[in-house]
């Protein structure tokens, strides 16, 4: 895709493809930090990030989109590593989200595991959108 096409809106109030790549460069190092800290620490707590304040103050529309691909590969190859020496047993740890309460390690993974694929959908029907 263009720089052009990355920053245009085809559907009213959606975030554009650089903001939804954007979004997932934050995102992943976050759920990164989280699950190291449930397999480091005992019931650690967490919080919780509104995507749209990330969004509006973290310059979303000014960002690189090989840095941001960069930074995703970057963290999903660094936490597949981490996963490939444990015992599946650490799934079952848990640790307490600021506004879902208690959550286990394997709901996190699966979580980031299915965020790319979630915003990917979008990003098709943007596409879509813009050929029409």
């Amino acid at each position: 895709m263009t720089d052009a096409q990355l920053d245009i809106a085809p559907v009213p109030g959606q975030w554009t493809t650089r903001q939804v790549v954007a979004h997932i460069a934050d995102f992943e190092p976050v759920y990164a930090d989280r699950m190291k800290r449930v397999i480091a620490e005992e019931q650690p707590t967490f919080f919780g990030g509104d995507p749209d304040l990330f969004a509006a103050r973290l310059a979303y529309e000014n960002r690189n989109m090989e840095e941001e691909l960069n930074l995703i590969r970057a963290v999903r190859r660094h936490v597949a590593r981490l996963f490939r020496s444990m015992d599946p047993a650490v799934l079952e740890r848990t640790g307490n989200h600021s506004e879902d309460g208690p959550i286990t390690l394997e709901v996190l993974l699966s979580r980031i595991t299915d965020h790319i694929p979630h915003h990917v959908s979008f990003i098709h029907q943007k596409r879509e959108a813009m050929s029409r």
